[in-house]
């Protein structure tokens, strides 16, 4: 399969701050693909590295099948972007800024930037400089999206828009990819990336932690709640056999988000005699989000959890970014 975005061992400092670190990921066509994480996490800068806009430190990136090194203006020529801070010239009108930008690309890009403000209710006629932040965001996804880009790169796309627009907004990136496009977004609004997302990855000060169908993720992660009658006794062998994501623990209760959990663990959870409210949830995406981006709880402040466990969770999260982009690489290519 071809990819619409290509990202390999990419990493970007700014001073003697590594803000992106060694990220790898492959965007296939047609989905729409959303990279989480929190403010500061490195989206912006990776978005950015993307279109030429910064010089990357180390590694590859291709979009469109072009080195942004290489060929920046000719990808920003096939991509619809739009920032987290768009820039639109203040003394324009909504329409001249359409006119001005329509230079720039083929004919037709008027006709549908005049749809898009109609769906979006905007006056052609107003003046940048007097438009709501909401308002802004509606022309400057206008623009991105009038001359019909194959690849839309949206950054915190939805900021500022008003929730029925949201909601109509997002339907209609969900059409785009049916029809063959590609939506890349970056938000850290999880459940409005849940309704919407094909693919996820996690980005986490700068290191990517997770990237998978959100579907397949969803249905190969569990959340494992449970409390112990002693809680100085050992945890039963079986915790031993599951890959933990997250894992805390409040007095007898502990909390752990996990891979793994076959119907034979599950049921030997439920039976030790040392455990009692055993429960199993599929997690939301807000809760994959908080399992892979909160700091783990170290063995000392678990009581008698093995240490087996930690160290094998802590190698885990350490090598998250490489193993879980080496794998899904593979599924893409």
């Amino acid at each position: 399969m071809i990819s619409a975005i290509h990202v390999q061992d990419v990493s970007k400092r700014f001073g003697r701050r590594k803000v992106v670190d060694q990220v790898t990921f492959e965007v296939p066509q047609g989905v729409v693909f959303a990279l989480l994480g929190e403010n500061g996490a490195g989206k912006s800068t990776l978005i950015r590295s993307m279109l030429g806009y910064h010089k990357i430190d180390g590694g590859h990136i291709e979009v469109c099948g072009l080195d942004p090194r290489d060929s920046p203006l000719e990808i920003r020529r096939r991509v619809g972007y739009v920032s987290d801070a768009p820039g639109l010239y203040e003394w324009m009108t909504i329409a001249q800024a359409g006119w001005y930008a329509a230079g720039f690309y083929p004919p037709g890009f008027l006709k549908t930037y005049g749809q898009l403000l109609y769906e979006f209710q905007l006056p052609p006629d107003a003046k940048i400089r007097d438009l709501s932040k909401g308002m802004r965001a509606k022309v400057a996804l206008s623009l991105a999206m009038a001359f019909d880009p194959q690849l839309l790169i949206l950054d915190e796309p939805t900021s500022g828009l008003d929730p029925l627009v949201r909601r109509s907004f997002l339907e209609s990136m969900i059409d785009r990819a049916a029809a063959g496009q590609t939506v890349f977004l970056s938000s850290h609004q999880m459940h409005e990336v849940e309704r919407v997302a094909d693919w996820v990855a996690i980005l986490h000060e700068g290191k990517l932690q997770i990237v998978a169908p959100l579907e397949e993720l969803k249905s190969s992660v569990r959340v494992l709640n449970f409390a112990m009658r002693d809680p100085l006794l050992a945890l039963p062998p079986e915790f031993d056999q599951l890959d933990i994501v997250h894992q805390s623990q409040a007095g007898r209760t502990h909390h752990a988000i996990v891979r793994g959990l076959t119907p034979a663990i599950e049921a030997a959870l439920v039976q030790h005699v040392n455990l009692f409210e055993v429960k199993v949830v599929r997690p939301n995406l807000e809760e994959l989000y908080l399992g892979f981006t909160q700091p783990l709880t170290a063995p000392s402040q678990l009581g008698s959890v093995g240490s087996s466990a930690w160290s094998r969770v802590a190698g885990d999260r350490v090598d998250a970014s490489s193993s879980a982009a080496k794998s899904n690489s593979s599924e893409v290519a």
